[in-house]
């Protein structure tokens, strides 16, 4: 069978013994061309036509009429906050089961996270739990200023349910949709939910342009505001003028060109990823409590697959996985720590169900990289098994 260009890609030097990573970069000659073109006209500051385009193929992936690239996902987060009018003293509200990043974007404008605990099944934001705490902070008078729901590890959340309770509450949503490029929920795209979305284009992420980002709407006069403030907020005169507080938080041209030609191979590394969870999923069938995070979701773009082991009915523990995997050079991670759990947050308000932690000391996070070879996926599967018929 003949080999698309597109799937070409680059694989770290090394032998049989080579580390096997989480969900390391797959890049290849592809990308190299578009760089190289890219750096060949001279285009090489946060201005371009690769951003410019790299912001339409973006925003029709996504199903949205606008998109501005960023510097990264965080930057998105930020600046939609800014936007949507977000102050200090407002309450937002974020999953407490995510990456430090949506918070810490919240934390930037001088308003006050209130984290909410995740559905046991998924990892996502628990819709009931949402309603219930957005209900206790309107009846004490608190000024909601958003909420952030994350698609966690490449999985929706329940938007049908989530946007209701906002809207019913006057809480614009800002997606934080990092994770999930390429995946949906009912026919719509990750990042098209929401006032905004927020996608992610870290090294580890489906696709990378080595550190980046875009914010994804509908709203046009919200992406306008987002553009100027990325900007240095920087009038359109003659001379340097600024009547706001601006960011440095666009995208290089040069990263803008890589994450181009990701986009180009993005529906190949989804099929690999998905493959991936497919084998996790017949390695552990039949195995004693053991399941998969958001095992239900069809339409996730398996990110990274984790695995939620109950230690009781397994006989071990997940973190016993992790130490035997790591041991013959497999990457593993555990799944994110509650950010009520983190020093940076104590004292925050939360809403808790138990869920979140449970996952933090039950789930383990597996390799799941598109760029994992046959012969890696096959070593992790035999470290697997062995493991398994030790138990």
């Amino acid at each position: 069978m003949a080999v698309r260009e597109q799937d070409v890609r680059y694989r770290p030097a090394g032998g049989v013994d080579e580390p096997v990573l989480l969900s390391p970069p797959d890049v290849g000659p592809l990308e190299e061309s578009y760089l190289l073109r890219a750096l060949r006209s001279g285009w090489v500051a946060p201005v371009g036509p690769d951003v410019d385009a790299f912001e339409r193929e973006v925003a029709e992936r996504v199903g949205t009429a606008h998109a501005v690239a960023l510097c990264s996902g965080t930057a998105g987060l930020h600046l939609a906050l800014v936007a949507l009018g977000v102050r200090p003293g407002d309450a937002v509200l974020v999953p407490t089961l995510t990456f430090v990043a949506t918070a810490n974007a919240v934390v930037y404008t001088g308003a006050e996270p209130v984290f909410v605990d995740c559905e046991p099944d998924t990892g996502n934001l628990d819709p009931e739990l949402l309603d219930r705490t957005l209900r206790d902070l309107r009846r004490s008078g608190r000024r909601i200023g958003a909420v952030l729901p994350v698609d966690m590890f490449g999985s929706c959340a329940d938007y049908g349910r989530i946007l209701p309770i906002c809207a019913a509450a006057g809480a614009p949503v800002v997606e934080d949709a990092a994770e999930a490029l390429g995946a949906a929920r009912e026919g719509r795209a990750a990042g098209s939910f929401g006032r905004a979305g927020v996608l992610s284009f870290n090294g580890n992420k489906i696709i990378t342009t080595s550190g980046g980002g875009m914010l994804v709407s509908d709203d046009g006069d919200l992406v306008a505001r987002c553009r100027y403030l990325s900007t240095q907020a920087r009038q359109p005169v003659p001379h340097y003028e600024h009547t706001d507080t601006g960011y440095n938080y666009r995208l290089s041209n040069l990263l803008a060109a890589l994450g181009r030609a990701q986009l180009r191979r993005l529906d190949g590394m989804l099929t690999r990823r998905r493959a991936h969870r497919e084998r996790y999923a017949k390695l552990f069938a039949g195995v004693a409590g053991v399941r998969l995070l958001a095992d239900a979701d069809a339409a996730a773009n398996c990110w990274l697959t984790s695995i939620v082991v109950d230690q009781e009915t397994a006989g071990w523990r997940a973190a016993d996985l992790g130490r035997h995997l790591a041991a013959h050079r497999i990457e593993t991670r555990r799944v994110w720590k509650p950010l009520h759990l983190q020093p940076v947050f104590a004292g925050s308000r939360a809403a808790l169900s138990g869920a979140a932690e449970r996952l933090f000391a039950d789930g383990l996070t597996l390799p799941s990289g598109s760029g994992m070879s046959d012969h890696q996926a096959a070593r992790v599967a035999e470290a697997i098994d062995r493991f398994l018929e030790g138990r």
